[in-house]
């Protein structure tokens, strides 16, 4: 499952408006017309309605040179692009780069929000690193869209990375849980890539899968955005297709309902029987987008229908789908988590899953997945909806652990000091570890959690010894550190504990698959991500560390594909 780039046929047709891009060759399944059928809409962006998904295209190369764009609002933008040459169209700017004929819209408004990077702390005096657990893969396909779009490294919201989402985006070989047991722990300590003096400990937690890929008894409730920023192809439109799938691949008892909200709420389908699939997939097509966007009233609404079709259990959750452009009512990231928590305790979970570009609200997003017991996901193609909601059914829509927290203590006679890479706001004090009103993540059936730390040795030349306090007995232990996890089952409010040694076994001369593309997974994230921790990484790096691979698959080429992208870019 090669997957082409998802830069749209709109593309082509928007060059061909600036009268000097006659050499642009048409996408594939691409049939020339006229521009009057690609009408400039009010938000920048040329209507993409005849277009069938940003996966059916793939771009071609400009052959010829555009006219330079004059001075505008967008010339910041096309500078930071690279590009030698473009064309001013309506509402919109044609450039060329050493790939693709690129439009970049005049209007951009997506936010991102990411607190700083999290730095070294000395064992001995903080040997304690406490955060809960983040499945959401996001960011990367987020960023995925923006290079697979023309973006460069300098195009990119150095917020809108988040590492720890890039590197739970794909699968690794990680133990199983044995029978009765609920995680399973993998670890692995080696040199780090990007610096020869540290070392890097990689940390993969994997949940208990009972349900052998078949849904439970459920109770679905689709929130669906409809509102006028929701009228494009690669939002309302990518959304149905990819809720249809779901519905046709729905295996288990239960309800679905569907509550849309624009201007003001509706009930489209309240409790229908799962079996009903061709009753629910006509209410998916008759959905239209229109009006401002009354969120807050949504979620209302979608709580109240999630509550009265209940089941005891079961499960039970909601699936938001927007693209977070929340203008009525309740907008603020703080007001939203407020609202939201206090929904969650009802026993329903939310999903959210975020769609479109342009007007892209990642921050509120991200926060109302977290605060709702819940997981977020970022649909750019017909092909990652299916990822997200069809091969991944029981892990994205079935929790199996709920506040799940992690709490790695590291050992001052082995580890002098460490970061964690990502995770930067699922960070917990130390104290609400053992907290349970102190929210955690949600794990579901057979899900993967991988985090990586970055180890500065005890006795390397950039260890920092201290004179006054003995750094720890090392007579007693050579361990690396212990990892605890705390969590509690879906239907009780008092968590269990689990405890795992990293001993000095854990250390590799020569690392396994897993270690070596985690590794290349954050090198990546960090480059995009201007991390102050880079080091002496490179793109030509990451490209020569993919080869030595042996099991890959079409996700981990893609990933490799993007290096080249933007290293290309550069």
């Amino acid at each position: 499952m090669k997957k082409n780039y998802r830069l749209i046929g709109t593309l082509t047709m928007a060059a061909l408006l600036a009268g000097n891009l006659s050499g642009c060759g048409s996408a594939r399944n691409y049939q020339t017309e006229t521009a009057a059928e690609y009408p400039v809409q009010d938000n920048g962006y040329y209507s993409t309605a005849t277009s069938e998904s940003y996966s059916d295209y793939s771009a071609e190369v400009c052959e010829e040179p555009v006219m330079a764009a004059p001075s505008s609002p967008a010339s910041s933008l096309f500078d930071s692009l690279g590009a030698s040459k473009a064309a001013e169209t309506e509402g919109c700017y044609v450039y060329e780069d050493s790939d693709y004929c690129v439009v970049v819209p005049e209007y951009n408004t997506e936010s991102y929000d990411k607190p700083d990077e999290n730095g070294f702390f000395l064992s001995q005096g903080q040997p304690l690193s406490t955060f809960a657990a983040d499945v959401d893969t996001a960011s990367y396909a987020n960023v995925r869209r923006m290079i697979e779009d023309g973006y460069g490294k300098r195009n990119i919201p150095s917020d809108a990375v988040r590492p720890e989402e890039f590197l739970n985006y794909f699968s690794y070989d990680l133990k199983s849980p044995k029978k009765g047991e609920k995680f399973a722990v993998t670890t692995e300590v080696s040199k780090c890539p990007w610096d020869e003096d540290h070392e890097l400990m990689f940390v993969g937690v994997k949940a208990e899968d009972k349900l052998d890929g078949q849904l439970p008894k459920s109770n679905l409730v689709f929130l669906i955005d409809v509102s006028g920023s929701m009228d494009d192809e690669d939002k309302l439109g990518l959304l149905k297709k990819g809720f249809n799938e779901l519905v046709d691949n729905l295996p288990g008892e239960g309800t679905v309902s569907i509550v849309t909200y624009a201007s003001k709420e509706k009930v489209v389908l309240d409790g229908a029987d799962m079996s009903e699939k061709r009753k629910i997939k006509e209410a998916i097509r008759s959905l239209e987008a229109n009006g401002s966007t009354a969120g807050e009233r949504g979620m209302e609404m979608a709580y109240e229908i999630a509550k009265e079709n209940f089941i005891d259990g079961g499960n039970n959750r909601i699936i938001m789908a927007t693209d977070g452009d929340l203008n009525v009512g309740i907008s603020d990231p703080d007001e939203l988590e407020d609202f939201i928590s206090k929904k969650k305790d009802q026993g329903i979970y939310l999903s959210v899953l975020g769609f479109g570009e342009g007007n892209y609200k990642d921050d509120k997003m991200e926060r109302l997945a977290d605060c709702g017991n819940g997981n977020y996901s970022y649909i750019d193609s017909l092909i990652e909806a299916r990822k997200v909601l069809v091969e991944e059914m029981t892990s994205t829509l079935v929790t199996v652990a709920k506040d799940v927290k992690f709490q790695v203590e590291f050992n001052p006679a082995t580890v002098n000091s460490y970061r964690l890479i990502g995770y930067e706001n699922r960070e917990m004090d130390a104290v609400d570890f053992n907290n349970d009103k102190k929210d955690g993540g949600e794990l579901g059936s057979g899900h993967s959690v991988v985090a990586l730390y970055e180890i500065v040795p005890a006795g390397s030349e950039s260890a920092i010894d201290l004179k006054y306090q003995p750094a720890g007995n090392s007579d007693e232990s050579d361990d690396y550190a212990t990892i605890k996890i705390r969590y509690k089952e879906p239907e009780k409010d008092k968590s269990e504990l689990l405890s795992y040694v990293v001993g000095a076994n854990a250390y590799r001369e020569n690392v396994s698959e897993n270690f070596k593309f985690a590794s290349l997974v954050s090198e990546f994230a960090m480059i995009l991500g201007d991390s102050d921790y880079a080091g002496t990484m490179t793109y030509r790096d990451i490209i020569n560390g993919y080869k030595e691979l042996d099991n890959t698959d079409d996700y981990k080429d893609e990933f490799i594909s993007l290096v080249r992208m933007v290293e290309k870019r550069s």
